[in-house]
C-alpha cells in the first residue's frame, strides 16, 4: 500500500540532523529536479524580499520564511515525519504509533512538496517555504513542473499494490496514476452529514476532512490492514468502523472515488 498525503503549510523548526544532502533523499531518481528547484528557490529568497515574498504568496507576519529559504543548504534538517505539522499530522500521530505500526508507515506514507517532489517520512530535510502552487521565476507552476519527474518515479514505488490518495487538490496536480495503477487507486473525500429540517445535507469541511484522513491512516497502520486494491479497502475501513460510500469507475484504468461519512466535529 502507497499512501500519497499532502504536506502542511507548517513546518518544525530546527532540528539536530546535519545540512541538507539531497543524495540521501528517497526517490533518487527526482534528485535531479530537486537540485533545480532548490537552486531557484534559494536564490529567489537571497534576492529581493519584496519578490520572493510576491512569489511565494506570504504575507508580512510570514517575512522570516524568506531567510529560512535561503538557507536551506546548511539549515538543520530531522525526519520529514518531524518537520510536517497540522491538523492531518497530528491525528495521524506517527511519534505515538507502536514499531510495527510505525515500520508500515515508513514503509507506505509519500508526501507531496512543492520543494521535494515527493519525499518518505524517514527523510532528513530542513523547515521551508514553498507549495506546489507556486510559480518560481525559471521554472514555472511547480505542480506541471513535477509532472515528468514524478511519473517517473512514482509507479515503481506504487508497485502492484492499492495507492490510497488523500492529497489536496494542488499537490494531485503533480501525479495523476494512471493505466493499471490508477485503477488500484482510491481517491478519498470526507463529508459531514447534517440533518437540516428532516433532509440530510452533507458538506466539506477543511479542518474535520484533514483530521478524519490522518485518523483513518493511523488506523490503518495500526491495524496493519494491507489491501491490495479499492475493493478491499472499503472492506477494512468498514471493519475499523468507518461509514464509507464507494463508487468505482466506469472504466477500467481510471481511479475509485471514496466517501467518508462523518457526523461530528
Amino acid at each position: 500500500m502507497l499512501v500519497l498525503l499532502p504536506p502542511s503549510e507548517g513546518k518544525a523548526a530546527g532540528g539536530s540532523g546535519g545540512p541538507l544532502d539531497l543524495g540521501t533523499l528517497s526517490l533518487s531518481e527526482l534528485g535531479g529536479a530537486r537540485e533545480r528547484v532548490l537552486d531557484e528557490l534559494v536564490t529567489l529568497c537571497a534576492g529581493d524580499e519584496d519578490k520572493a515574498a510576491e512569489v511565494l504568496g506570504l504575507s508580512a507576519g510570514l517575512r522570516g520564511e524568506i531567510a529560512k529559504n535561503a538557507a536551506l543548504r546548511t539549515a538543520a534538517t530531522r525526519p520529514a515525519g518531524e518537520v510536517y505539522t497540522g491538523v492531518l499530522y497530528d491525528a495521524l500521530g506517527l511519534a505515538s504509533l507502536d514499531p510495527a505500526a510505525r515500520r508500515r508507515a515508513e514503509r507506505s506514507l509519500l508526501v507531496f512538496s512543492g520543494l521535494w517532489g515527493a519525499v518518505r517520512i524517514t527523510d532528513a530535510i530542513p523547515s521551508y517555504r514553498c507549495s506546489m502552487g507556486v510559480k518560481l521565476p525559471g521554472l514555472g507552476a511547480l505542480g506541471a513542473y513535477w509532472r515528468a519527474p514524478l511519473a517517473e518515479a512514482l509507479p515503481p514505488a506504487a508497485g502492484d499494490g492499492l495507492v490510497l490518495d488523500l492529497r489536496s487538490a494542488a499537490y494531485a496536480t503533480a501525479w495523476r496514476p494512471k493505466g493499471a495503477v490508477a485503477g488500484r487507486t482510491a481517491t478519498v473525500r470526507v463529508l459531514q452529514s447534517k440533518i437540516v429540517d428532516g433532509v440530510e445535507k452533507r458538506s466539506v469541511v477543511s479542518h474535520f476532512n484533514k483530521a478524519t484522513k490522518g485518523r483513518l491512516v493511523r488506523d490503518l497502520l495500526t491495524a496493519g490492514a494491507e489491501p491490495s486494491g479499492p475493493a478491499e479497502l472499503v472492506t477494512a475501513l468498514k471493519d475499523l468502523g468507518y461509514a464509507v460510500e464507494a463508487s468505482a469507475p466506469a472504466r477500467s484504468g481510471a481511479p475509485w472515488s471514496l466517501d467518508v461519512i462523518v457526523t461530528e466535529l
